[in-house]
């Protein structure tokens, strides 16, 4: 897929067949590897203030896009199975791809948590530091409810029409997925960019479709896999970065992720939403470099 020419991401666009799929991944730099994972409706772009920036540190920053997402293949719903458990898979098999031998760190965000800390705890020994970015990792806490705006946008019919024909979930994550009352232009302008057609908005409405609400749900055992290991990475550093005012991913959610990860440098930014590397980019990026730089 040609790459889309976007202010401010003039980076060059690989790619790599992962399970009969073209992924397409940033990969900048030279060092030890920064692994970024992306969530939904997001894409490599939303890490781009890192990807420019960690490469001057002496780091190599890789970016894949999830198939289905941003510039990666965009299969149909019967091509691919659109499930955390193929994420993870999919991850496993592109680090593998990439014959990434040293340390790895992450840096995750939203679905990007899931995927990536899943990984994570099934290999530590490849893992040198984490950084958080308003996700989840854990099936939904009891005293949290899902919000009614996401479990409209998992119905059938009203969620086709909704997310896929109309782009209703990522236009609405450019105002409810901000501190501000609407992201800037350049962001606007490229998180929306590789969904420009229905066609093109079937991983984000699976997305959608495949957060859990009960035990019979597919992602259910995965993030509950999750929960029981993720202490497991209180044993490396983590650094989290946390938007308060994320309607989704709010305190109660930061809370519980403490509640496992006790040793983890927290910081909280009231005046941020979900897209939190959005609204905070110039205190956060100095943050992850040092943090990513310490101990070298």
């Amino acid at each position: 897929m040609t790459a889309p020419v976007l202010p401010g991401f003039d980076v060059e666009q690989k790619t790599v067949e992962i399970g009969g799929h073209t992924m397409a991944y940033v990969d900048e730099g030279s060092g030890p590897p920064v692994l970024h994972v992306h969530g939904n409706p997001t894409w490599s772009f939303y890490f781009r203030s890192l990807l420019s920036t960690l490469p001057g540190d002496g780091f190599r920053a890789i970016a894949p896009d999830h198939i289905g997402m941003g510039r990666s293949e965009k299969p149909a719903l019967a091509d691919y199975p659109h499930t955390l458990g193929r994420r993870v898979a999919d991850l496993t098999a592109f680090v593998d791809a990439l014959d990434l031998r040293e340390p790895i760190s992450l840096v995750v965000h939203d679905w990007g948590g899931p995927i990536g800390l899943s990984w994570a705890v099934e290999n530590l020994d490849r893992v040198d530091k984490v950084v958080v970015l308003n996700t989840g990792a854990f099936p939904l806490p009891a005293d949290k409810r899902i919000p009614w705006t996401l479990a409209a946008a998992r119905l059938p019919v009203i969620g086709d029409v909704a997310v896929r024909r109309l782009n209703a979930f990522s236009l609405g994550a450019l105002s409810l997925g901000s501190g501000r009352w609407l992201l800037g232009a350049e962001a606007r302008r490229g998180l929306l960019a590789p969904y420009d057609s229905p066609a093109h908005r079937v991983a984000v409405h699976a997305f959608v479709q495949d957060i859990p609400t009960g035990p019979d749900d597919p992602a259910q055992p995965v993030l509950e896999h999750l929960a029981e290991r993720l202490p497991l990475l209180d044993t490396r550093p983590v650094q989290v970065h946390w938007g308060m005012k994320d309607p989704v991913f709010d305190g109660t959610i930061l809370r519980h992720l403490e509640g496992r990860l006790p040793h983890a440098e927290v910081h909280r930014y009231a005046d941020a939403g979900h897209y939190v590397l959005e609204d905070a980019a110039d205190r956060i990026v100095p943050r992850v470099r040092a943090f990513l730089a310490e101990g070298r």
